[in-house]
């Protein structure tokens, strides 16, 4: 919702796409370098502490933000404020998957991943819906008033939820508490993370940029709620299925899925098209998510797992970022068609980093897991 808005209000006001997609870019990157030093922070203090700060300062980094883009200020005078909210931004995705790890045991695991992947898949299907119909019918700025409320809601009720919240890292005397970045199959998990964020955030800017491009500019978030419509649907009937492929077996296949998906977005032609081939676009979306949470589990280091999963959402957030900003400079240059092509690059180096990372994956899963769980704070 943060970067549509954006998207939409800075277009709106200056008609530049590409300045647009590089305050979005910027909020996105500057999230993506921040969040694994406040899953960090989380393992070791506490989710609470982490999420109570983070709120304060998220709400204050929104006001000047939206302060700056309604003054029309200079494009380094809103990156400033736009870099100050994206690292004061928490990955709810990553304490969620955290606080699921801790709450069930390994068997319903998977099955957690897929209901918490539906939820997320309802909130992208639902979130560019009503930024754009606030943007719409009430103010082109009401989008970012709305983020503001909602994460700062959400931080305080997930905070007071004390029950689920994982506690804090052993620390063996004289060492830190082992990091989830330093496991090479963590790496390359990140990576390829990394990749299909930038798939996702180029197919974004290609949805708004063709629905622009046929002056049906309120069309684009429909087009992403569209491609939330079929993660969704997907998603549902993935964790449905107790797939008897290996979890590092299954995230190649659905990074390949996800590619071939957006390849049809350079080639359409019309609005009704476009809106068929945006569910098909979002088809692998959710598979993708939960395999690599579920294979994350396995690989990452126990009492890391805020860390670890705040890498894949940092690195998806990075590679959204990027994707955004390269694909909105090559529709300003082009047409969306170029962004498309985009994105299907995005995807062919996150399905060959999957293929790369068989080896280390699988040697990890086989490896014996020392006799520890995660722990959870009682309150």
């Amino acid at each position: 919702m943060r970067s549509l808005s954006c998207l939409l209000l800075i277009s709106y006001l200056t008609g530049s796409l590409a300045e647009a997609g590089t305050v979005a870019a910027a909020m996105l990157v500057s999230q993506g370098v921040a969040s694994p030093v406040l899953g960090r922070l989380a393992d070791r203090l506490s989710q609470r502490r982490v999420l109570l700060t983070a709120c304060v300062a998220h709400a204050v980094g929104m006001a000047a933000l939206l302060t700056a883009i309604l003054l029309r200020a200079p494009l380094w005078l809103m990156l400033v404020p736009a870099v100050a909210t994206g690292c004061s931004c928490v990955s709810f995705t990553s304490f969620m998957r955290a606080r699921w790890a801790a709450m069930v045991d390994q068997r319903r695991l998977r099955t957690a991943y897929a209901l918490e992947s539906m939820l997320d898949e309802t909130i992208f299907l639902l979130g560019p819906l009503l930024v754009t119909a606030l943007a719409s019918v009430v103010h082109p700025a009401a989008g970012l008033v709305a983020c503001v409320v909602l994460t700062t809601a959400g931080s305080i009720a997930v905070a007071l939820h004390g029950r689920s919240e994982p506690a804090s890292a052993e620390q063996t005397p004289g060492r830190g508490p082992q990091r989830a970045i330093a496991v090479r199959g963590v790496q390359i998990l990140t990576l390829s993370y990394a990749g299909m964020g930038f798939l996702l955030g180029a197919v974004d800017v290609t949805l708004v940029a063709f629905a622009k491009e046929r002056s049906a500019s309120g069309l684009g978030g429909v087009f992403m709620a569209l491609t939330a419509v079929g993660s969704l649907i997907a998603g549902s009937a993935y964790g449905a299925v107790d797939w008897r492929l290996p979890q590092a077996r299954l995230i190649s296949v659905t990074a390949l899925v996800l590619t071939l998906g957006v390849i049809p977005l350079a080639f359409v032609g019309s609005l009704p098209l476009m809106a068929f081939l945006a569910v098909v676009a979002g088809v692998a979306i959710s598979p993708a998510l939960i395999a690599g949470s579920t294979l994350l589990e396995s690989q990452a280091p126990k009492g890391s797992l805020s860390e670890g999963f705040s890498w894949l959402s940092s690195a998806g957030a990075l590679g959204i970022g990027l994707g955004t900003a390269v694909g909105g400079r090559l529709a300003d240059l082009g047409s969306s068609d170029r962004a498309a092509w985009a994105a299907v690059g995005g995807g062919v180096f996150a399905l060959a980093l999957t293929i790369a990372g068989q080896p280390s994956w699988r040697a990890k899963q086989a490896a014996p897991e020392p006799d520890s769980k995660v722990a959870v704070l009682e309150r």
